[in-house]
Order: structure tokens, then sequence, then C-alpha cells
């Protein structure tokens, strides 16, 4: 009996398809199947396509090209349509693609197979319809939407392989995963899921010509599927043995492809048969070319991140050695651009003369031509003050070491090279530039721009300590940098900081400062028990530094947002330096029979009239928590009066002392004005229209006591305010 008549008798058709020539040779049986009469008959590709269900021949191309890549069956299920557009028949088709080359060169496919029809049910009864098109296909778009959707928003190489290990696939569902890479010609285990630790131990580490279906699949591209353990068993003799303990029947290898590069393969095993349909193979292989690109992404956010992070710790020094009487801590924290690295730094820096200098500063922007400047701009600083020079001089240098670097960039870039405009701008860095004698608690100040610092006095008070100041570094490249000196008295703390600290979220300089008080005016990084004699060890100064951060950067952070948009690109980094003494800033107030005296010091140059406002800002700050606010504005109010007339009246500066002494309730502030004329404020009795004259008379009346100290050079002019607490208002009758 021939072939053919054999399988007409079993309803099986031939065809050849030859996509080359556009034409397709059938058989009798195969015409008949396609709704046409039923003798062997070669006709054009359009004829015969007419005759397949639309829906059913766009699935056609994906198999076919899968059935190339993996070197297996096609393998289709399709309606056959009448002219009219019904459907006669459901058939199935199984033919092999074959490769054959054009005339020109290009690679075209041959299909040789066969067609046969399937028995559907009929409208009415009760047998079970599994559909070509129906809520299968629908299930398995929904599931590879979902999949892909969640293996792009995973982060992490971890994060992908948890991904990979939750998806749920429709009708036939893994019990068991492992993704495996490679690293030059060996095989590893990168993850895996359903397994027990300990049990990727013999697949760690495989050669690649290992006779394992993973390392196979490596080596070809190709995928393996193994639907039985007899067909893993034939395959695979060597590796059945380490196969067989996990109590699989299916399998499923499939490469992870990027670009035409293999970098791995996917294994997916089953404790129920599975026979790798064409739709199942299909599922397969999409989820493993979204595994793979994955996992690609994944490895190049990590390798950035690792560098990136590798390079900030590069450029951030480590605060050391321990400096007898002083403890310092430090932060930093990149938010922008998502970068980890950016503009701000700090540095601690010995002095030749025994003493060492803090750094603080902000490279203009968040990108990574910021970090570069910053790394340049820091060493240069550490140049210029590891050779002795003073903070003015130090600053001096590293603004026109700024200005010179920004301007080489600027008319020489690289020759013939497509160079982004903004990285070829001028840039300018802001810094504060304190030169610490840890002996005597002295500190020089030049500031370029940036926040002043704050200081923690012992009993807790906050206050912003102005400075003198120039422009940041870079602007100009010859500026002067007044410097500011200060004592750091024992007790208290010193806090340095970027505008990133204040600023972020949606906070001003006013409303951020606000904030940043309220931390440091708290006792929530004090060590439970109170006093102790561990009191200035360094871990409650690093407690500050990590509530600071998280006021600004931590959850609690979007409870207190300012009244501006809440950002959060700029970096953030903190230097704390406390001088250690009793009622310590970074330790638990002690309490003492007489409570630590509150002082401040301020100096108002004649060129700086506008420094005035912060003389008052000073003062009010100092007594933030005096009992009677108007006694706070009389203060506020004399003192203002006070440094006008050392300006207006004489040819020197004002130089401010503040200090309140005393328990609370009970206090006495002392503040006086020095100057260096000899002449004696003496009382007038000013018109009703006159703009001036009534400083004395404001003494007389506001002060509890007033008076004028000659000294050697100038006078000091002082009043003294005694705190009393608001009479309580009388009951209603």
């Amino acid at each position: 009996m021939r072939t053919e008549d054999v399988l007409a008798a079993i309803a099986t058709g031939l065809w050849r398809w030859d996509n080359a020539s556009g034409t397709v040779t059938l058989d009798s049986e195969a015409a008949r199947l396609l709704g046409l009469p039923a003798e062997p008959v070669v006709l054009p590709e359009v004829s015969v396509r007419s005759r397949f269900h639309p829906v059913d021949w766009n699935e056609i191309n994906g198999i076919v090209n899968l059935a190339v890549a993996e070197g297996t069956l096609a393998e289709a299920r399709l309606r056959i349509m009448d002219v009219d557009g019904r459907v006669l028949r459901t058939v199935r088709s199984r033919s092999k693609p074959l490769e054959n080359r054009s005339a020109d060169g290009t690679p075209d496919y041959e299909l040789i197979g066969t067609i046969q029809e399937i028995a559907e049910p009929q409208p009415g009864t009760t047998a079970a319809h599994t559909p070509i098109t129906g809520d299968w296909r629908r299930s398995r778009e929904a599931f590879l939407l979902d999949a892909g959707r969640a293996l792009a928003e995973a982060r992490s190489t971890a994060e992908v392989l948890r991904v990979a290990a939750s998806l749920s696939m429709p009708g036939f569902n893994p019990d068991g995963l492992a993704v495996f890479g490679v690293a030059g010609d060996r095989l590893s285990i990168i993850g895996h899921h359903g397994h027990d630790p300990g049990d990727e131990g013999p697949f760690t580490d495989m050669p690649l010509d290992t006779d394992y279906p993973a390392a196979e699949v490596v080596r070809t591209g190709r995928a393996i599927y193994l639907p039985t353990p007899e067909d893993y068993k034939r395959r695979f003799p060597a590796a059945w043995p380490l196969a067989q303990r996990f109590d699989r029947v299916s399998w499923a290898f499939l490469p992870l492809i990027v670009a035409g590069r293999t970098m791995g393969a996917w294994m997916a095993a089953f404790k129920h048969p599975a026979s790798f349909s064409p739709d199942e193979r299909s599922v397969l292989t999409t989820v493993a070319r979204m595994l793979a690109q994955a996992l690609q992404r994944a490895g190049v956010a990590e390798s950035e991140r690792e560098l990136t992070t590798g390079l900030q710790r590069s450029m951030m020094p480590q605060l050391g050695p321990e400096i007898p009487g002083m403890r310092i801590a430090a932060r930093y924290v990149p938010t922008g651009g998502g970068l980890q690295v950016g503009g701000d730094w700090y540095d601690m820096i010995p002095l030749p003369s025994g003493r060492f200098a803090l750094v603080i500063g902000d490279v203009q922007g968040h990108d990574v031509r910021a970090a570069g400047l910053m790394g340049q701009l820091r060493i240069a600083v550490r140049a210029y003050a590891s050779e002795g020079h003073r903070p003015d001089a130090v600053l001096s240098r590293a603004s026109r070491f700024l200005a010179g670097l920004c301007s080489s960039h600027e008319s020489d870039p690289y020759e013939g090279a497509d160079v982004d405009a903004d990285f070829q701008s001028p840039r300018f860095a802001t810094c504060l530039y304190v030169e610490c004698d840890p002996k005597t608690g002295m500190l020089e100040v030049a500031r370029a721009g940036h926040p002043d610092p704050a200081i923690r006095m012992t009993d807790g008070t906050v206050m912003m300590r102005p400075t003198a100041g120039g422009l940041p570094l870079g602007i100009v490249p010859d500026t002067d940098y007044p410097t500011t000196r200060f004592t750091l008295e024992p007790g208290e703390t010193m806090m340095l900081c970027t505008d990133g600290l204040i600023e972020t979220g949606g906070h001003d300089l006013d409303t951020g400062w606000a904030r940043l008080r309220t931390v440091l005016e708290s006792d929530t990084h004090l060590p439970e028990g109170g006093q102790g004699a561990g009191q200035f060890e360094a871990p409650h100064l690093e407690r500050l530094a990590d509530l600071l951060v998280q006021a600004v950067h931590g959850p609690s952070s979007h409870h207190t947002t300012g009244p501006l948009a809440d950002r959060r690109e700029d970096d953030i980094a903190v230097v704390l330096l406390c001088r250690e003494g009793e009622g310590c800033g970074c330790g638990t107030p002690l309490l003492h029979p007489a409570r630590p005296a509150r002082r401040t010091v301020l100096t108002v140059a004649q060129a700086e009239p506008e420094r005035i406002a912060g003389a008052r800002r000073q003062i009010r700050e100092l007594l933030h928590d005096w009992a009677d606010a108007d006694q706070v504005d009389s203060a506020v109010l004399m003192v203002s009066e006070m440094v006008t007339n050392v300006l207006t009246h004489t040819d020197g500066d004002a130089l401010l002392v503040a200090e309140a002494v005393g328990e609370l309730g009970v206090r006495r502030l002392r503040i006086e004005v020095a100057d260096s004329s000899d002449e004696l404020p003496h009382k007038r009795h000013p018109g009703e229209l006159s703009s001036s004259g009534r400083g004395v008379l404001l003494m007389e009346m506001l002060a509890d006591a007033w008076g004028v100290d000659p000294r050697g050079e100038g006078k000091s002019i002082w009043f003294e305010l005694h705190e009393q607490a608001k009479a309580d208002a009388e009951p209603a009758l």
C-alpha cells in the first residue's frame, strides 16, 4: 500500500510550502482538508492563506521562527474557512522548517509536513472545548504583560530572581527554577527557587563542556525540552543522577540571550508532566527573553552603583585620627539625579601648626561633572591648607584654581568631540573653611557663599553663628575672604552643613533652619539614663548626625515639609565638631547647681551695616526661651540702637558680647557693645520730628541697669535685663 493511501485513510494530507517561490504543493487529501477539490495541486501562497482564519494565520510566523530557533517541529492548530467566511473544520499542521538560500544569499524557509483534521465538539454538546484563540490565549497575554512589567521594575539581580520565582504561568506552573550564568568557560548558578540550601553545590562552577542540559544550551544557544524522565536519562545520562533526586518529571532549559550573546540559561522544572506544546514553548521563550534583558539591566545598574559608590567613597576621606579634647562626626547622602556621587564634600585636614582644619563645600550641580570638580577642588584645598596658608588665603587660592579650571574646560574642549554645552559651562562652589586649635577651642572661619555654622551650647540652646564671607569660589578669581574668630567653649557642638540639609523637602533657609534647630535642641540622641562618664563618647555625636539626616531625608521628613515644592534632588553633607566639657552638646545637659552661662560674640564692621539684622537675630535666638517676650523686644531694640550708633558716630567696628546667666525664670542678661572711640554718649532732648538722639532715653526706660565703661582704647556701653515672668492675668469678675 502506498504511503499516500495510508495518510488519506487517516485523513492526513501532505503539503510543501516554499517561501522563496511563493507556492504551496498539496496532495489530494491536503487539498480536500483546505476545502479545495480533492486532487494534487500547486497553488500560489495567497490562495492557500485565504483558507486560514486570519487570527490563526498571524501566529504561524512566530511558531515557525520558534521552531527554527529550537530546531524542532512547527506545530499549529488552524481553522479552515470557506469562501463565505464560515469555519469548515479545524486542522493540525506539523511541519519541519528547512532553511534555504535565495539567489541573492538571503535566508528563507521551506515547510514540509502534514495536515490532519481535528474532531471538534458540535454545538449543544457537553464535550470540553479546547479553543485555539480563546481564554488560554487571553490569559497568556495577560500573564506576559504582568511578567514584563514586574521584570522591568526589578532593579537588582536579587529582585529579578524573586520576580521570576513568583511568576504563575497559565496552565503549567514550574515548581523549580534556576538561573545559570557564564563566566569565561565556567557555568555557575546565579540564583534558584524551589530547592533547599546547598542543592546548588554540584551545579556551581561547572565547565561548559559538561554533559548537562544548561551547559549545552549555553554552548548551542538552543532550548532543550525534556517532557519525561526517560527523555532526560536518554539524552543526558551523566547528569541524570544529579537531577533524579529532585523528583521532577519535566524540564525546560532555555538560553538567556541579549543582543545575540548567550549570557546564561534558565531552567524551569515541573513535578507534573508538561508536553511543551508550541503555545507553552512560546510562553517559556518569551519569559526567557524578558528575564535575560532584566538580568542584563540589573547587572549594569549594580555595576554602576558599585562604581559610583566606590568613586564617592574614594573621594570622601575618613575622619581621623582622633583629636584630644574634640569629637567629630560626619555624614554624606547623595540624593540627586539617581547618582551615588555629587558635588558636596567634607574634609578634615591636619595642619603643620598642630591644629586641624574642617572643610565643607558644595559644587554647583548634581551631575558627574560636579563630582569631578568636587574631587579636584577638594585636593586643591587640602594642598593649600597643608602648605600652612591661613583660612582666607586657602579660599582665595581655591577660588582662583576653580575659575582657571572651568575656563580651561570652556576654551579648550576635546578637538572634534561632541561635548555637552552644560559640561563646558562655568561652575562655582560654596565652601566653609574652619581652622581649629584643639587646646583652646579657638576657631578661625573663612566662608565663601556657604551657610553659616550653628552652635549648640552647653544648656542645649542652638544659635546660628554669623561669620564674615565672600563670593562663592570660582566666580571672581581674585576674591578676598575675611576671617571670623570665635571660641568653641567646652561642652559646645558646632554643626557645618550644605544647603541640602536645610532646604530639602520644600523648605527655604528660614523654615529649614527651624526644623534643624528642633532636632539639635532635642534630647532624642542622648543615651538613656542621663549623665555618665560616657557622655563624651563619639556614638552620641554619631547618633545626632543620623537624626539630622533622618529629619530631612527619612520617612518622617515627609510629614515636616516646607511651604515650597517638595524637592529632594540636592545632596547632603554635614559635619559635627564637639569640644568635650561639662554639659557637652553631644551628651545630656548636666544638673549643675548653677546653670551654665549662655554667651555669644559678634563683630559688625563699618562696611557691613547689613549685619545689624544678624545681630538682632542673634539676640532673639539667645533669648528664645526668655519668659517675657516684651523684654526680648526691648533687648533687640537697644542692641540695634547701640550698634547703629557705633557705625554712625565712629570710624571703627562694633563688638557685641551678650551673656545670659542664672536659672530659668530668674536669669540676668548683660549685653555690651564696644568700639574704639573715646567719646562718651550723652543724654539729648530730641525734637518731636528728630530721627536720632533717643539712644540714652531708651536705655533709661527699658534697661534694669546700664552704663559706660572706658577702656584703654575706646569704651564699652552695656545694659542689663533681669528675667521675670509676666504676672498672671487677673480672673474675670
